[in-house]
C-alpha cells in the first residue's frame, strides 16, 4: 500500500511566523505569554554552531545553548553523519530482553574518562530521570532513606527530584512532596555534617557549581562533603548534566577538586544536541547492590534510555569533543570572555562580580550607592526581583541580538552557558554589548529603567501578582 510522503518542509512553510501563536493554541498559553512579554517571541528559522538566525538572515549569538545541550554547537555536522549512518544502517534498537549492541561501547568510553571508581553506568533519557534513579539507588544501597539537598539546587521537577529541588517556586502547588529529604545551604560544611549526623542520611546531591546562580563553592568544600558522607555511612551523589561533557573547562566539574564520588549523573550534551540522553555512573558495589540477582537484573529500567541512536549520538559527541579539543578551547575562551567582561563592566557600580568557570558564567548586580540610581533600583525591586536584569536582557536581545538569561527567580545574576565553540571574537561582542546595556542602567531615568517599568506592568497586567517571568527551568 502506498503512502503519500511526509515532508517536514510543507509543515514548516505552514507554520512560519506561527510558532509562538501555536504554542499559546495548543501547547503552553503562559509560556507564549512570558514570550510575548519579554520580547524574546522571536521566531528563529536556522541553527549553527554558536548562533540563532531568525527569518530575516539576522544573526544571534547564543549564551543560553539550550540550557547547556549544545556542547559542540548547534546542528554539529558530524554528530549528524553519524546519526544518519545509524539510521541507514537498520540497527536493531532496543531488542528489549537481548544484548543492547552499543550500549556497552558507550559506557566503556564513559568509564574511562569519568573519575576514578566509577565503573558502571546505567542508561536513561534526561538529567532528571537520571536524578531519580541515582536517589532509588542510593537508599538501595545504603538501606537508607533520607537525601540531604542544597537551598537553590536544581535537579529537575519530576516528583521524586522535585523533592530535592532548592527553589521553592517550583515546588509550590504540587501538594506535600515524597518525605525524607532535608535543605541546606550551599557551601555550609557545619549544616552539612550536623543533617548527617542523625545516621538515617543515603545521600548528598550536590550539583559542583550551582546552575541557579552560578555559585562556586569553596576549594576545600566538596572534598570535605565527601569525607564527611562516608565518615556517615552515606554516599555523595554529583549532579553533572549542565557543568558535565566540558562546560567548566573540563570534562566534569568535579575535576576542579579533584574529588571522586560515588555517584554522578550526566545529561544534556551527552546526546550531541540531537537525541535525548543521560546516564548515572556509580561505583560497581552500587550497582551489584542495586542489581543484586536475576531476579532484580531489571529492577530500574527505563524503555528508551539505551537506544541505538542515543548511544551513537554519545559515542560521536565524546568523540570530536577530543578531536576538537573542546575541553582545551572552553578554558581558554572561558578565560578570555571572563577578563573582558571585568574590563568592560568594572567601572560599573551596580555590577556586584562576574565569575565562573569555563564558559559558565555568572554577571552578579547589587544595589547602587548613588541615590538616583538607587531609586531606580528599588522601584523595580519592589515591583519584582526579578525584573533588574530583564531590563539588561531584553536590550541585548532587541539591540545586540544575544540570547542570554536570568540566573534564576528573584536573583540580580545573569548566567552565560553559550555553546562550548564559542569563539574569542563572540566573547568580545558579548562583554561590549554588555557593556552598552549595563551603562544603559547607570542612567536615571534612562530607556533601560523604562523598560523594567513596562516589563513589571505587563507581567502584572497578565500574571496578577505572580513573579514575573524570570527564565525557564534549568
Amino acid at each position: 500500500m502506498q503512502s503519500n510522503p511526509f515532508r517536514l518542509d510543507d509543515v514548516l512553510a505552514s507554520h512560519s511566523g506561527r510558532t509562538v501563536q501555536s504554542h499559546a493554541e495548543y501547547v503552553n498559553p503562559a509560556y507564549a505569554q512570558m514570550l510575548r512579554t519579554i520580547g524574546f517571541d522571536t521566531d528563529y528559522v536556522r541553527g549553527y554552531g554558536a548562533y540563532l538566525f531568525d527569518a530575516e538572515g539576522q544573526r544571534y549569538i547564543d549564551c543560553l545553548g539550550g540550557y547547556g545541550v549544545y556542547a559542540l554547537g548547534r546542528n554539529h555536522p558530524g554528530i549528524g553523519r553519524a546519526i544518519q549512518d545509524a539510521i541507514g544502517s537498520d540497527l536493531p534498537s532496543l531488542p528489549g530482553i537481548g544484548p543492547f549492541r552499543l550500549a556497552g561501547a558507550l559506557a566503556e568510553e564513559l568509564v574511562r574518562i569519568a573519575p576514578d571508581g566509577l565503573g558502571k553506568v546505567y542508561f536513561c533519557n534526561s538529567g532528571t530521570e537520571g536524578v531519580e534513579a541515582a536517589i532509588k539507588m542510593a537508599r538501595r544501597a545504603t538501606g537508607k532513606r533520607r537525601v540531604i539537598f542544597c537551598d537553590r539546587a536544581y535537579h529537575g521537577l519530576t516528583l521524586g527530584a522535585l523533592s530535592v529541588n532548592g527553589n521553592d517556586e517550583f515546588r509550590d502547588g504540587f501538594g506535600p512532596l515524597p518525605e525524607f529529604t532535608t535543605r541546606i545551604p550551599f557551601n555550609d560544611l557545619a549544616a552539612l555534617e550536623s543533617a548527617l549526623s542523625a545516621g538515617d542520611v543515603a545521600a548528598f546531591i550536590v550539583e559542583p557549581i550551582q546552575g541557579k546562580g552560578v555559585n562556586i563553592p569553596d576549594d576545600s568544600y566538596l572534598q570535605n562533603a565527601l569525607e564527611l558522607c562516608h565518615r556517615h555511612k552515606g554516599l555523595l551523589i554529583v549532579d553533572e548534566v549542565q557543568t558535565g561533557i566540558g562546560r567548566t573547562g573540563k570534562m566534569f566539574a568535579c575535576e576542579h577538586w579533584g574529588i571522586e564520588p560515588d555517584i554522578m549523573v550526566i545529561a544534556k550534551a551527552l546526546g550531541g544536541g540531537y537525541i535525548p540522553s543521560g546516564a548515572v555512573l556509580m561505583k560497581d558495589w552500587i550497582c551489584n547492590r542495586v542489581f543484586s540477582s536475576m531476579s532484580r537484573c531489571c529492577v530500574h529500567q527505563v524503555t528508551f534510555g539505551m537506544n541505538d541512536l542515543a548511544m551513537v549520538a554519545g559515542l560521536a559527541t565524546l568523540h570530536y569533543i577530543r578531536e576538537e579539543r573542546i575541553i582545551e578551547h572552553t578554558a581558554s575562551v572561558g578565560e578570555s570572555l571572563l577578563a573582558h567582561l571585568r574590563s568592560h563592566l568594572q567601572p560599573y557600580e551596580m555590577v556586584k562580580s562576574v565569575r565562573g568557570k569555563g564558559l559558565m558564567v555568572a554577571i552578579e548586580f547589587g544595589p547602587p550607592r548613588s541615590p538616583g540610581l538607587r531609586v531606580g533600583w528599588e522601584l523595580l525591586h519592589k515591583m519584582d526581583q526579578s525584573l533588574f536584569c530583564q531590563a539588561i536582557l531584553m536590550p541585548l536581545l532587541s539591540d545586540h541580538r544575544i540570547l542570554a538569561q536570568v540566573a534564576g527567580h528573584r536573583l540580580d545574576v545573569i548566567k552565560l552557558i553559550p555553546p562550548l565553540v564559542l569563539s574569542e571574537n563572540d566573547a568580545i561582542d558579548i562583554a561590549k554589548a554588555f557593556e552598552a546595556t549595563v551603562a544603559a542602567c547607570h542612567r536615571f531615568p534612562g530607556p533601560a529603567w523604562e523598560v523594567g517599568r513596562k516589563l513589571g506592568t505587563a507581567a502584572m497586567k497578565r500574571f496578577g501578582h505572580q513573579n514575573a517571568p524570570a527564565g525557564a527551568a534549568s
